[in-house]
């Protein structure tokens, strides 16, 4: 499928600023923050001012060595004449504390969530992108440039963690490789992308890994398997042991599985939730039902309660689909 143009009014808003804060959700992953990055190079290649914030928490291994160069909030400094492009969400609401920052100041939107509904000055929407960095990657050629180096690699690490490096790429995703060619010719290397999304991993996050594989059930004949991280886990083996791919694409091989639930107690009041699907289970609508969201065959959410709370739950709602 061929991507949707730049829309002309985000080149307009992007051409009428002098000063943007580039924003992203909270709990970044490598999309999120590759965008944000590279949005915030081609803006000072343009002669703008950009300051890149995040909420964090920086959770992922793989993401961070990138956590220095995000502010979690713009001083006043940076709010006075600012615009805001908030990347890989639809609106300041999904950037956690960041988002009383951003409020009453122009806005665009880059986005690829099938579940967004976003709103701004500007919004450039595509469900058809692999990742947002894609979207970016169309953004700076509409400005007639090409990525810089350090640009194309940020640009390849988000389209390679947003398609499971290229798992998830189906018979209509010529284009992505096509786009993924064009960073590689300007400098980027899926070996060094495979290797920071791969590499450096704990022993702790194997032994995590155990412990939630060993509960994991079958449920609704084995379409759904669900599994659950207690919190005393959390505590143990803190977030850096938590290895969400590769769980999920342990998960996934089982054969007649559907869809996969993965619970995690993350304080003693609440739990967040990760949701993924081989095809045909939507599950961004499953997270909707409980104010999450994300994309058809991977989503998220938070819920108050304890696992025994969201289980229940969770488990009527795949009911209505499975």
């Amino acid at each position: 499928m061929l991507p949707l143009p730049v829309p002309q009014d985000l080149i307009d808003f992007i051409n009428a600023g002098n000063k943007f804060i580039v924003a992203g959700h909270k709990e970044p992953d490598g999309d999120c923050v590759g965008s944000q990055l590279v949005l915030c190079s081609l803006l000072e290649r343009l002669g703008k001012t950009a300051v890149p914030c995040s909420s964090g928490p920086f959770k992922r291994i793989e993401i961070q060595q990138y956590e220095s160069r995000f502010k979690p909030f713009p001083s006043e400094a940076d709010r006075e004449n600012a615009r805001v492009i908030i990347c890989d969400c639809s609106s300041p609401e999904r950037t956690g504390d960041l988002g009383p920052y951003l409020e009453g100041l122009p806005s665009a939107v880059i986005d690829h969530h099938a579940s967004a509904n976003p709103a701004g000055d500007a919004v450039f929407l595509d469900t058809s992108a692999p990742s947002v960095t894609a979207m970016v990657l169309a953004v700076i050629e509409a400005f007639g440039l090409k990525p810089t180096g350090e640009e194309a690699e940020l640009l390849l690490f988000g389209l390679c963690t947003d398609t499971g490096f290229f798992r998830h790429v189906d018979e209509k995703g010529a284009e992505t490789f096509r786009a993924a060619a064009r960073m590689i010719d300007a400098g980027a290397s899926p070996k060094k992308a495979f290797l920071a999304m791969n590499g450096g991993k704990s022993l702790d996050s194997r032994i995590l890994m155990g412990l939630v594989l060993s509960r994991a059930e079958p449920l609704f004949g084995g379409k759904l398997i669900l599994t659950t991280e207690e919190y005393d886990e959390t505590q143990r083996f803190g977030l850096q042991g938590r290895d969400s791919d590769t769980l999920y694409q342990l998960l996934q091989s089982v054969a007649g599985v559907e869809a996969i639930a993965v619970i995690r107690q993350e304080t003693p009041e609440n739990c967040t939730v990760g949701l993924r699907s081989r095809d045909a289970v939507d599950v961004s609508k499953i997270a909707q039902a409980f104010g999450g969201g994300g994309h058809k065959n991977a989503a998220g959410l938070s819920a108050a309660g304890t696992i025994a709370d969201v289980r229940s739950r969770l488990i009527e709602e795949f009911r209505r689909v499975l």
